[in-house]
């Protein structure tokens, strides 16, 4: 009976795989309008992004870059990546230990909330903030009175950017830590290691190219976040505006050669983005496969 499902089980996998079989010619179609579509819509804008920036010459892409309110810009950006990011690498390690090791009460409930700023709009998240913390806010006036600002100020734009971002490192890590299971940390508890040894020496090595690849997710949305922070930042020039916000400034302002000369400067980011991308995706692939699971599921 085994021998005979087992065939069963054989002929199948062979009638699948001579299914899924495609002729060269519908592969080099699909893999021609592939690399068309990539070429048009991504590597075409990238290329354009960089002649406009250098348009003019290297000497006034310089300039553009170290504008005054360009450095401004480049500052601001920088201190809400490094205050949002370790805020939500925090939350994405709790939400997925708690969600992944623990059964309780909401855990559905807490998965939801996670991916609801995947489906907000940005705006409506800025929003959100303005009337929490505006002028005419249900917290405002209260912050008003004691000289507290967080709407057009540098404490909104965190708040917002920590909103749009902090799916990203839960979203990583709980399905990895999911598929290992709790059966490393029991072990090591029944050797009498206590909670912070167990994270350190057991959970952490086995998340760690996981918990990588979110960070690096997470802080390339950081960066390049624009609706959100647009709502709550004011446009106030050198003092609460990101690089998107001072592109959109110059171009506005018809001033081409430098908006493009500091968009460049953000398609520099997503290109060492996505090379840090790539290299963690590997690890990331290697470790699903030692787990036995494949990667994304």
């Amino acid at each position: 009976m085994s021998a005979s499902i087992a065939l069963h089980a054989g002929s199948l996998e062979r009638q699948e795989t001579a299914s899924t079989r495609e002729p060269a010619w519908v592969k080099g179609v699909l893999v021609s309008v592939a690399l068309t579509f990539f070429s048009i819509f991504l590597l075409l804008p990238l290329g354009i992004v960089f002649a406009e920036g250098l348009h003019k010459g290297w000497g006034a892409y310089f300039d553009a870059m170290v504008n005054p309110d360009a450095w401004s810009a480049i500052k601001l950006t920088l201190l809400v990546a490094v205050i949002a990011v370790p805020l939500n690498l925090v939350f994405g390690l709790a939400a997925s230990w708690a969600i992944a090791k623990f059964e309780f009460r909401g855990k559905r409930v807490l998965i939801t909330l996670i991916d609801l700023p995947f489906s907000v709009s940005p705006v409506i998240s800025g929003l959100i903030y303005v009337l929490m913390f505006g002028a005419q806010g249900w917290f405002g006036p209260w912050f008003y009175e004691h000289d507290i600002k967080i709407i057009f100020a540098v404490p909104g734009i965190v708040l917002a950017t920590i909103f749009v971002t902090f799916p990203f490192v839960a979203r990583e890590l709980i399905p990895l830590m999911e598929a290992q299971g709790n059966e490393e940390e029991e072990a090591a508890v029944v050797l009498g290691a206590s909670g912070w040894q167990v994270f350190r020496y057991t959970t952490l090595p086995n998340i760690k190219w996981g918990l990588l690849y979110g960070v690096i997710l997470c802080n390339a949305r950081a960066m390049g976040e624009f609706g959100a922070v647009s709502v709550v930042s004011g446009h106030i020039r050198g003092q609460t505006n990101t690089l998107p916000l001072h592109v959109e400034i110059l171009y506005n302002e018809y001033n081409y050669a430098a908006a493009f000369a500091v968009a460049s400067l953000l398609a520099v980011l997503a290109i060492v983005t996505l090379g840090l991308k790539t290299l963690v995706e590997r690890q990331t692939r290697r470790q699903w496969q030692e787990i036995g699971t494949p990667s994304g599921e």
